[in-house]
């Protein structure tokens, strides 16, 4: 009699207080994964594009190797696949010792042996540094066909404005202008080479990593 007066207090849907309600057992909305976009990046966003590849490079000695990836990568999508470049996204992150050779023949004719003695390089007694960009031809006839991009550090950038700014006497914004502007291709000066490669892969963008 008592049980029974004591549960007529209660509503049919009301929860006893030994019961727990299968809502507060559900999991918390999930909150939408995924990094954050910023406008600095949006550049890396290719919407065209059906393949989209990022090679890492920082070592001078190394690059030879990376433009030898990127022309393989590029023509075997056209030749076995029938892609054009337009459904092709290439970006080369140029940095620390591999980042002058994204400067055009121009600033390497007036800088190239100050750039030579400050490249990192794996091995620079077995694979002297060049005094001259080497790869600056095929860097523009590949920028020209629209699929590869350059990305820039912009640290190692400033870097080299103050060495060549310390040995030449000239104004460190003179020069830094020399640099921006002697770019090649579309090229974009990024905050850090290190950042655009983690950026790179968060717009969809598979990682070579060369060295």
């Amino acid at each position: 009699m008592l049980r029974r007066a004591f549960l007529s207090r209660f509503s049919a849907g009301a929860l006893l207080p030994w019961q727990t309600s299968s809502s507060s057992l559900q999991s918390p909305t999930p909150t939408p994964a995924g990094p954050v976009r910023h406008d600095a990046d949006g550049w890396l966003d290719r919407p065209g594009a059906r393949h989209r590849v990022v090679f890492d490079t920082w070592m001078a000695d190394r690059f030879g190797e990376t433009m030898g990836f990127v022309n393989n990568w590029v023509r075997q999508n056209k030749e076995a696949y029938g892609l054009t470049d337009a459904d092709l996204a290439v970006v080369i992150i140029a940095r620390h010792g591999a980042t002058p050779f994204a400067f055009n023949e121009a600033v390497w004719h007036k800088y190239g042996k100050i750039f030579a003695a400050n490249m990192s390089a794996n091995d620079r007694t077995a694979h002297p540094n060049p005094s001259t960009n080497t790869f600056a031809s095929r860097l523009e006839t590949l920028s020209k066909q629209g699929s590869v991009r350059l990305a820039i550090c912009n640290v190692t950038t400033r870097a080299y404005t103050q060495i060549i700014a310390r040995e030449t006497g000239a104004e460190p914004d003179a020069i830094r202008k020399e640099l921006t502007s002697g770019a090649i291709g579309d090229a974009h000066f990024v905050a850090a080479g290190v950042v655009a490669v983690t950026r790179a892969q968060e717009y969809g963008y598979a990682l070579v990593s060369v060295g």
